[in-house]
């Protein structure tokens, strides 16, 4: 029954990423196929092998020593702020952004990172039938984040029409940084998070091959990667300091703002029509949570931190998923798991609008248009990537 449901699932992502699609004439079938057979191969690979089980845990070992040198710098400069046997999210969740922020740094200045994204974008782009900027560029978004990832592309923005403006900004919503992924595995099971990454990085190449189909002229797709303008070790080590702690405020920030004004919402609701808006939310996204793979009994309550995820953020989501955790069974809570780990969530159209328009005003403005369509795109993808888990769990 559940490949049954699966099979549907696909068919409905594809039927809604078709009827959003700008060229329908142009869409190559054989490249969307081979890529959801990568798909299932590397989530059964990655979730039901010894091989993909280990791989996963030395993952998450790497994170979790990673997160420990943190927790170092975060003891001496916040120790005694907390009561001992607590867990302060800011401290213990947010903060070690900074560190994971230094070591990203540390690889880009040694031309470590840009090597490997830029030759796993050149393979990808065999497979994936599209540009090889556009595959580089989904690669970078996963390893270095979805605004800064746009610095490296600067020469080609001005250059590059709307459609592959489109794909480029699509990859950097559909997946999470590398700086990110420490904090997510303190609330989601890493081997979740794992697949989730690779998942959506082959999603993003196919939904936006149905949504926004075109051809690549050889001529028009050399990858000449941005050089960042030349630092010391230590000014590069200071500003990525900076900015993973710029990026730990921003998202505390938005947590503070979006849990309370969720908690008013519900409050409201709940009083005049004796039902929260997160259940009445839960109801409208049942229908997806079930082609995804998640039982009737349990599609309301999920659908609810689905939607969550979309109006607020995955952070968000991720914590109320942790306090309602046991009430799903292990497999609907492996498929939600997935779905929450990507940047699909209405605050990052203004985050990639943003970061484009910072580097050119006038394509800012373009991706600012279709804005809403990137969300639609991006959400498409993590729908796909839990239901190719629901086929292997």
């Amino acid at each position: 029954m559940k490949y049954i449901i699966a099979i549907i699932g696909l068919l409905v992502v594809f039927g809604l990423a078709y009827v959003a699609s700008n060229n329908r004439k142009n869409i190559k079938i054989k490249p969307i196929i081979l890529m959801v057979i990568i798909q299932v191969i590397l989530s059964a690979l990655l979730l039901n092998t010894t091989l993909g089980l280990d791989l996963i845990k030395v993952f998450a070992g790497v994170f979790s020593k990673l997160l420990g040198y943190a927790g170092a710098g975060i003891s001496f400069v916040f120790g005694g702020l907390a009561n001992k046997g607590e867990m302060p999210f800011f401290l213990n969740v947010l903060l070690p952004i900074v560190f994971i922020s230094v070591l990203i740094g540390i690889f880009q200045y040694l031309k470590i990172l840009p090597f490997i994204m830029k030759a796993i974008g050149l393979l990808l782009s065999k497979v994936n039938g599209m540009g090889k900027l556009e595959s580089y560029n989904a690669v970078a978004s996963a390893m270095i984040g979805q605004s800064e990832v746009f610095i490296t592309v600067k020469k080609q923005l001005g250059l590059l029409p709307a459609h592959r403006l489109y794909t480029l900004c699509a990859s950097a919503m559909s997946t999470v940084s590398m700086s990110i992924v420490g904090a997510y595995m303190t609330m989601v099971e890493p081997r979740y998070v794992v697949t989730a990454l690779v998942l959506n990085l082959f999603g993003g190449f196919i939904i936006t091959s149905i949504i926004n189909p075109y051809t690549v002229d050889p001529n028009e797709d050399i990858l000449d990667i941005q050089e960042v303008e030349k630092q010391s070790f230590f000014e590069m080590l200071g500003e990525y300091i900076i900015d993973g702690f710029k990026v730990a405020v921003i998202v505390g920030a938005m947590l503070i703002g979006f849990v309370a004004l969720m908690a008013a919402i519900n409050n409201i609701f709940d009083l005049i029509f004796h039902i929260t808006f997160q259940e009445i939310l839960g109801y409208i996204f049942s229908p997806i949570a079930f082609i995804m793979g998640i039982p009737f009994s349990e599609a309301v309550q999920a659908g609810g931190i689905m939607a969550e995820k979309l109006v607020t953020n995955e952070f968000v989501a991720m914590m109320d998923l942790a306090k309602i955790g046991d009430s799903f069974s292990p497999r609907t809570l492996g498929i939600i798991s997935v779905f929450l780990v990507s940047f699909a969530n209405f605050s990052s159209i203004g985050i990639i609008a943003g970061a484009v328009k910072s580097l050119n005003e006038k394509k800012g403005n373009v991706v600012a248009k279709f804005g809403l369509k990137l969300l639609y795109g991006a959400t498409l993808v993590s729908v796909l990537s839990a239901v190719v888990v629901s086929i292997v769990l």
